[in-house]
């Protein structure tokens, strides 16, 4: 099966959160690049760098094989002729449930190339609770 060609980095991220939702391993891969210097962080996790590291990560997230629905919000694109960085906010939640998992923010960067445009790094992180945060920031006086 050849992989399919992306004229945008919005195609791409598109393809990206469907095979992300669909715990679809393939489809997930269809979106790298076949650089060898990609990058891939889920939150809470290391550093896979290379293709085989990429793989070896989706393969583990999508081992229960368990459906998502994702949304993204917050969208902020910077973006040239060959490379668009996306930062999103992610928003998932388990199939058939409702209560929403802790957000997480993501970084997404594609690349444009001579088969069109592909995923090179993908970097997410949990949010930290605001109202923890805040009282964490807020200065405590001493006397």
């Amino acid at each position: 099966m050849s992989k399919p060609i992306f004229t945008s980095a919005a195609d791409v991220e598109a393809a990206f959160y469907d095979a992300l939702s669909r715990s679809d391993l393939e489809a997930m891969m269809a979106v790298w690049s076949e650089d060898e210097d990609v990058v891939c962080v889920h939150p809470d996790g290391p550093r896979d760098v290379g293709l085989a590291a990429v793989r070896e990560s989706w393969r583990l997230a999508f081992s229960s094989g368990q459906r998502r629905s994702i949304r993204t919000v917050h969208q902020v694109v910077s973006a040239n002729m060959l490379l668009t960085v996306h930062n999103v906010v992610e928003h998932m939640t388990a199939a058939g449930e409702e209560e929403l998992g802790v957000p997480v923010v993501a970084t997404n960067v594609y690349a444009r190339g001579a088969l069109g445009w592909r995923m090179v790094m993908h970097h997410a992180s949990t949010m930290p609770d605001i109202n923890q945060l805040a009282v964490q920031l807020t200065p405590h006086i001493v006397h």
